[in-house]
């Protein structure tokens, strides 16, 4: 299963299900990690060095952040979305298509209606 980081303005509720999906998700602000706050940049780093993707909704600033620079431990952006386990559930099968992330940006939108 997939070891992500959660920014500070990800859904709880969609990180909760992904855990219940057997996802290793932490989430910031961590203490030991990360203090409130961090720049986007750190995030990713902080990410990367630990061995994990980056869960974000901050599509417009982590998109550009990966065009600067793939070398990180994966970005994964994610629409909002009302119903967070049907949101948990594709990330769940994005992720098991992509087991590596490394340097990947994965983009999880709405369903097409």
């Amino acid at each position: 299963m997939a070891r992500l980081i959660a920014d500070e303005n990800f859904d709880h509720r969609i990180v909760r299900a992904l855990r219940l999906l057997g996802h290793d998700i932490l989430t910031l602000p961590e203490p030991s990690l990360s203090p409130a706050g961090a720049a986007d940049a750190s995030v990713i780093a902080i990410a990367t060095a630990h061995g994990r993707a980056v869960l974000t909704h901050n599509r417009r600033d982590f998109v550009r952040l990966h065009r600067s620079t793939a070398e990180h431990g994966g970005i994964i952006v994610v629409s909002p979305d009302p119903d967070p386990p049907a949101v948990a559930m594709r990330l769940h099968l994005a992720l098991n298509q992509h087991p590596d992330l490394t340097g990947l940006l994965l983009r999880v939108n709405l369903p097409q209606r």
